[in-house]
């Protein structure tokens, strides 16, 4: 268990690193990605650590190790993705616009090439990665391992916080957007039926009739523009993680305020 410990931080760590190097191929830009803040994405140390106890009986087969990594691997990825959709109310990565994909957390083309990689890894680095392990002094492993699991949880306490703040702003911004549209409705409503009904009973006030129309508009308007700063001022918000983490995912989206989050991250890629 000490040796599968070890294994889970140095690939976290490696998977990490992989990430950054990917965002920076495509935006040409450091991308501080993964879930948490830290440099570590866990979803890689769980990853490898399952391949190496599930496939290592397979190492001079590369067909069934190859075939063994994607199904491992792919289900992983559609467990993790799975569970943060429901736990978080939003979607972190979305391969829906992939060919032969399944709910958007999979796809065939980065199944392959968990595949491809998972052989390399196991070929090449792996063997290099159990010799440093066991070379460590125990203690001095354990230590490093106890520390870093407890600065991961740490972070994931941090990031679960900075998600559900995230997911309260959403929900307001949406609240606010939903009164205006309300008011909007009603003042309008308000409006038609009072000027209706004064523009029957006499032509002496239609003039009256034209002047609280107007009072009205301006009223509704002055109300509307209220929303709208506040709206402004909730989605002008900022907090520890925030920024980070919507860079880190480009891709995800809110299950309930995919609309709101669009402006949200279009203000913060202008700043």
């Amino acid at each position: 268990m000490y040796e599968y410990f070890c294994y889970f931080v140095i690939y976290s760590f490696l998977g990490w690193c992989m990430e950054v190097a990917y965002a920076a191929v495509n935006s040409g830009k450091f991308v501080n990605r993964g879930f948490l803040n830290g440099p570590v994405c866990p979803i890689y140390g769980f990853g490898m650590i399952t391949v190496i106890a599930c496939l290592t009986p397979l190492m001079y087969n590369k067909i069934y190790l190859f075939l063994g990594a994607v199904l491992l691997t792919s289900a992983l990825e559609w467990l993790t993705g799975f569970i943060l959709e429901k736990l978080f109310r939003g979607k972190w990565w979305d391969y829906s616009n992939m060919p032969f994909n399944l709910n958007g957390y999979i796809c065939l083309k980065f199944s392959i090439l968990w595949g491809l990689a998972c052989i390399i890894i196991m070929d090449v680095l792996h063997p290099a990665i159990r010799i440093i392990v066991a070379e460590i002094p125990v203690l001095a492993g354990k230590s490093f391992v106890a520390v870093s699991f407890t600065v991961m949880l740490v972070d994931l306490i941090g990031t679960v916080v900075t998600v559900n703040k995230l997911n309260r702003q959403l929900a307001h911004l949406d609240e606010i957007s939903e009164r205006l549209r309300m008011v909007s409705n009603e003042l309008g409503e308000n409006i038609y039926e009072g000027v209706t009904a004064i523009k029957e009973k006499s032509d002496v006030i239609i003039e009256r009739s034209e002047e609280l129309k107007e009072e009205l508009e301006r009223k509704a308007e002055e109300l509307k523009n209220e929303l709208r700063k506040a709206y402004e001022e909730e989605i002008g918000k900022r907090f520890f993680g925030q920024i980070r983490l919507i860079k880190a995912f480009p891709d995800f989206k809110s299950i309930k305020n995919s609309d709101h989050l669009a402006k949200l991250k279009e203000k913060i890629r202008q700043l």
